[in-house]
């Protein structure tokens, strides 16, 4: 395979660790083509109600969210894992063109290759109108400070 992102699997606390926040990092980029890379040529999603097949969706999928969820900024953290599995949880905060707020939670489920790519990824969000002042995530654009308070720390 020509392709690879390590970390491995099987995963180990450590390492699925890491992979959680190789996405996390991934995606407070909003760099589409950057994300998909992590995914495999052939990776399957669900994400709410919508299927994506294949990094050319992905990165249609994605253009599409960013264009509408500005001011993104995301947290995932790591819920379980077993062999090649990773099981995680999410809030991200943006707000849309007329400037209201919302929260997204959520749950995936993610499967990786041998070669450390995402085969699947299955996401259940949740969406909640927010006064900006309820805020949380207030880091600058772009990847979450180290010392951020996780979702756990936050009490989501």
């Amino acid at each position: 395979m020509s392709e690879s992102r390590p970390p491995f699997p099987p995963f180990t606390l450590e390492t699925a660790t890491q992979k959680v926040r190789g996405a996390e990092d991934g995606w407070n980029s909003r760099d589409p083509r950057k994300v998909s890379l992590a995914y495999s040529e052939d990776s399957r999603w669900r994400n709410r109600h919508e299927f994506v097949t294949g990094r050319e969706q992905i990165v249609a999928f994605l253009t599409r969210k960013w264009a509408g969820e500005l001011e993104y900024r995301l947290i995932k953290e790591l819920w379980a894992f077993t062999g090649n599995r990773i099981a995680v949880r999410f809030a991200y905060e943006s707000h849309d063109a007329a400037g209201q707020w919302h929260r997204s939670y959520g749950n995936e489920n993610w499967e990786f290759n041998e070669a450390g790519l995402m085969t699947y990824r299955h996401a259940s969000i949740n969406d909640l109108a927010i006064a900006e002042t309820d805020r949380l995530f207030h880091w600058p654009q772009g990847r979450r400070p180290d010392d951020h308070p996780s979702l756990s720390d936050l009490a989501l």
